[in-house]
């Protein structure tokens, strides 16, 4: 023990020791003064012992108020502790013993509070981190579940037209066999990359890279290719566009790959001869898409479905993967844009919104 802790004067030890002999100092001084009163011995004697228990209570005052008193709040304090609660510090001050105890039980609770919350975020961080290995051995299966149904129909055209090939002697059925196996590979090559990418969007394995861009110049690229320049055009194309360019900041090949989708989508839908028509509107700051195909509506309890993975519609005639709206859906929710389907007067239309800027 330090010298200095010896003669601290405000210690409990020695406000104690300092009471006790002041107390009995003034018990001898009060007995002396009163049998030297001019009363009876009696008188005198009743007088003292009125002061002393004066006196008594005073020291009871005392007490409660620098040692009962930080003892009961040092407790209470101690007591909040065992039971995890750090909110409330000991409220003690002073530059004794209680004091003392007071600030070093005040800064055990902030350490344990720090503990505590550096575990608990340990803790979460563990949680999300089995939900997230959980979520990802989930999405594998469902990956491998997917692949495997969606498998079965292009490699059993290629066994059955594999088999075909070595029982066959005619050369022009052997070519158009050989084709067929090509084109459901080439199936099978493209429905991989496009459920790989799809899950790695989903996954945030692909980031989003923005950039900014002509949104107009880039849709009539776009759409040119697939619905001009196609050979297989059979409909009526339509379209109303902005004559001044309109700029969007986004990824600009994710963004292809939407219109990509839905382009192809109403060009499979649009009903032979029907209407196919483009629409593009900047309005309060937002530029609006959309494109609507002449055709089979989608039965209203249906909407919602259509952006799920491998939902294909009962009424479509087309095979398509059941993944490209998917995407879409994926791609707009990323960037947290409005998207919907809404059947229309003896069609349907697909639409999203994304910000214009300057």
């Amino acid at each position: 023990m330090k010298i200095s802790d010896n003669m601290n004067v405000f210690g409990i030890r020695k406000k104690i020791l300092l009471a006790s002999k002041m107390m009995g100092i003034i018990l001898v001084v009060s007995y002396v003064f009163s049998t030297r009163l001019p009363l009876s011995a009696d008188i005198s004697f009743v007088i003292w012992l009125v002061f002393v228990a004066v006196l008594i209570c005073g020291i009871d005052l005392w007490m409660a108020k620098f040692i009962t008193k930080p003892v009961s709040e040092l407790n209470d304090a101690a007591r909040s502790m065992a039971d995890l609660d750090f909110s409330r510090p000991c409220g003690v001050t002073g530059h004794d013993e209680f004091g003392e105890l007071s600030r070093s039980l005040n800064l055990m609770a902030e350490s344990l509070q720090e503990a505590f919350s550096k575990l608990e975020n340990v803790n979460r961080k563990l949680e999300q981190d089995v939900e997230q290995k959980k979520r990802l051995l989930a999405e594998r299966k469902e990956l491998v579940d997917n692949l495997s149904h969606e498998m079965k129909t292009p490699l059993g055209v290629i066994r059955a037209y594999a088999e075909g090939v070595q029982d066959e002697t005619d050369d022009a059925k052997k070519q158009n066999y050989y084709e067929v196996i090509i084109a459901e590979t080439e199936r099978m090559s493209r429905l991989i990359t496009t459920l790989l990418d799809l899950s790695a969007l989903e996954n945030g394995a692909t980031q989003l890279r923005p950039e900014r861009f002509d949104f107009v110049e880039f849709l009539e690229t776009v759409a040119g290719r697939l619905l001009i320049d196609s050979p297989d055009v059979c409909f009526d194309l339509q379209y109303e566009l902005p004559e001044q360019p309109v700029y969007v900041n986004t990824d600009k090949s994710r963004m292809e790959q939407v219109l990509n989708n839905l382009i192809v989508n109403a060009k499979r839908n649009v009903r032979p001869g029907g209407v196919l028509k483009l629409f593009l509107k900047e309005r309060d700051g937002m530029l609006d898409f959309s494109i609507y195909n002449q055709g089979q509506p989608i039965p209203q309890e249906n909407l919602s479905k259509i952006w799920t993975k491998f939902y294909r519609d009962k009424n479509t005639t087309y095979s398509g993967s059941g993944l490209g709206l998917a995407i879409v859906a994926q791609i707009l929710s990323m960037q947290h844009l409005a998207y919907g389907a809404a059947n229309q007067q003896d069609g349907v239309a697909f639409y999203f919104s994304i910000p214009a800027i300057k």
